[in-house]
């Protein structure tokens, strides 16, 4: 039996240098953590729920410019001693530009931008209030579910164009990998009740496009090596294919964590969630792509033939021509 960390290159039409990564041996521990990853994802987005932002819930948010850095614990005191209670204070890059965010006021939002402006000011630091948004909780909710539907309308979409493009098992595959990046990022947040506002829910659907991406690169791989090569088993050609894809995956991944890790680190609290969203999206999304969406593919009995185009004949030789 052929070692899969030395096939014959021969046999496979490989360089004698090059390895094949078993990918497929683990296949199984694998789908046994992702099950529990993702019932655990379902399970705090049960019963804890997600930390909706005023996106969602409907609020006020406000950004103000101070004339000297801000202390965000006496801007939020100072707030609250004018009636503006549960605010929350973040910076905009600078500790002279911050972003209040507050439940929703019974105020018109001239009058609002004016009480504000009144209530953030500092001894000796003025502030001035550049603008003033508004949601109702009504608004919210609709967005709410907007959301939600096109995040489902993205998944039924992705299934239709891989199985157009590639294969309808292939295609299942795909989606179940996109929907477990999903509920495993939504359900860290459930978990640890990080704020989810529009800048998660564009990262999450960010997400789905870098994960199918990955999908689509080794969907169509595996399709090549499955009409090049002769011989090998579906386990083995799709090992190859992951191995052969292995390089491109790591840089495609390093290349969008490092811009991930500059916005983290760099990009003030405005995109500190949504980087976070991403960070854990591309380590999932790369997981999720080799051992859900390929072993999927694999279990549903993926083969050679799935790949060839069945050519109908003109003519049946044993049908009796009639005279």
């Amino acid at each position: 039996m052929t070692d899969m960390t030395q096939p014959d290159s021969k046999k496979y039409g490989r360089p004698d240098d090059e390895r094949v990564i078993p990918f497929m041996k683990i296949a199984l521990p694998a789908a046994i953590i992702s099950i529990i990853l993702t019932i655990g994802g379902i399970f705090f987005i049960a019963t804890k729920g997600l930390n909706l932002g005023l996106d969602f819930t409907g609020g006020v948010s406000a950004e103000l410019n101070y004339a000297q850095p801000a202390n965000q614990t006496e801007v939020v005191k100072a707030l609250d001693q004018a009636g503006f209670h549960d605010a929350v204070v973040q910076t905009l890059g600078s500790n002279k530009d911050l972003i209040v965010r507050m439940p929703v006021q019974d105020i018109e939002v001239e009058d609002l931008t004016n009480a504000i402006t009144k209530a953030a000011q500092l001894p000796n630091n003025p502030a001035e209030v550049h603008k003033v948004d508004s949601v109702g909780g009504q608004v919210g909710n609709e967005l709410y579910l907007r959301s939600a539907g096109a995040v489902a309308l993205a998944l039924i979409l992705m299934l239709i164009y891989v199985t157009i493009r590639f294969e309808f098992k292939l295609a299942m595959g795909a989606v179940l990998s996109l929907f477990h990046d999903i509920i495993v990022t939504v359900g860290i947040f459930a978990m640890m009740q990080w704020p989810f506002d529009l800048t998660v829910l564009a990262a999450v659907l960010a997400l789905i496009g870098f994960s199918l991406n990955d999908n689509i690169v080794v969907s169509d791989r595996i399709r090549e090596n499955f009409r090049k090569i002769r011989g090998a088993t579906p386990l083995e050609i799709v090992n190859i294919a992951l191995t052969e894809t292995l390089r491109r995956t790591i840089h495609t991944s390093m290349t969008l964590l490092l811009v991930v890790l500059a916005m983290l680190f760099m990009g003030g609290d405005g995109l500190k969630w949504f980087s976070v969203t991403m960070c854990i999206g591309i380590f999932v999304g790369t997981y999720s792509s080799i051992y859900i969406g390929t072993a999927f593919a694999l279990w549903r009995g993926l083969n050679r033939q799935d790949f060839i185009v069945q050519v109908k004949p003109e003519f049946d030789e044993e049908e009796e021509i009639p005279r």
